[in-house]
């Protein structure tokens, strides 16, 4: 086992944590509820944590498979133990157990929560929540970089998870490099994400706050909020009709959101993974209606 290599791939995803850091510690200083020290102090642990990993494994030999799974189940416990150290310090959550098991649903984008007074934290720790959501966001994507890291270590290229025919971007179409493809996925993400906050906001009538956090959430298809009961607490349809719109293209092949902003919009029903995906949400939708229909009317 290399275990320097190890080391080395795991003090990246601990620095790329810890750099995170930021973006909720500006939030507090914002809302001046006192928590910044909460995140500069697991910034700052986990920049030292990953900075000495990374220097242990500066001279590693080349990665294997054994070394893949190893990065993939290390990484996971890794990253959650560190984004369960907001929670803990800021009081929201007491139990370690806990923390650590909302962390790593924020970060699975699995969606669960421990959280029983959602609006009760938020009035006193928008960062908190503002962190409780970006865990998801970074998770959403943070697994397609993962794959197309990993899958060249365990014998599968990772342009193989795009199509080499016209129903989607082959390899040349998008890059033939699996960094740079990180690079396009993760500014379609981000662009994708942009675009859903000016919508809730502009038309939903969300606060830049809220909308950042929802888009966050929506994106990753987590359904982490804000609020006790979720964008049905706001009592807007029109946020309900944005955030179901974006979370439908949140469930899409994001290669075929790059092809499609590349001027080929054709791609999404040339792809029989869209088709299908399309018929059953349709489907889906038909049924639930046929359901709730009769109910209301009763």
């Amino acid at each position: 086992m290399n275990i320097r290599g190890v080391g080395r791939v795991l003090g990246f995803l601990l620095l790329v944590t810890a750099g995170a850091q930021v973006l909720p510690l500006i939030v507090d200083l914002i809302y001046g509820e006192g928590d910044w020290d909460v995140f500069l102090l697991t910034g700052v642990c986990g920049a030292v944590a990953g900075a000495g990993l990374m220097f242990l494994g500066r001279t590693s030999a080349e990665l294997r498979h054994r070394e893949g799974f190893a990065i993939v189940t290390l990484g996971w416990m890794a990253v959650g133990l560190l984004g369960a150290v907001p929670f803990l310090l800021s009081g929201t959550i007491t139990s370690v157990t806990d923390a650590v098991f909302e962390s790593i649903s924020g970060f699975t984008t699995t969606g669960s929560t421990i959280m029983t007074d959602i609006e009760g934290v938020g009035a006193g720790h928008h960062a908190v929540l503002f962190w409780r959501s970006l865990t998801q966001w970074l998770g959403g994507m943070g697994i397609v970089v993962l794959a197309l890291a990993i899958l060249p270590l365990l014998g599968v290229g990772g342009m193989q998870l795009f199509r080499a025919e016209a129903p989607g971007p082959s390899p040349d179409r998008l890059t033939s490099r699996i960094s740079e493809t990180a690079r396009l996925l993760w500014g379609v993400y981000l662009l994708i994400t942009l675009l859903e906050v000016l919508l809730l906001v502009i038309i939903g009538g969300m606060s830049p706050y809220d909308a950042v956090c929802h888009a966050f959430t929506t994106m990753a298809t987590g359904g982490f909020s804000t609020l006790d009961a979720s964008v049905g607490g706001f009592g807007s349809p029109a946020v309900v009709w944005i955030v179901t719109l974006f979370m439908f293209l949140a469930g899409i092949n994001f290669s075929l959101h790059y092809v499609a902003l590349k001027g080929k919009p054709q791609a999404y029903w040339r792809d029989e993974e869209f088709r299908f995906y399309s018929i059953v949400m349709a489907g889906a939708t038909l049924l639930v209606l046929a359901v709730l229909i009769p109910v209301a009317s009763a």
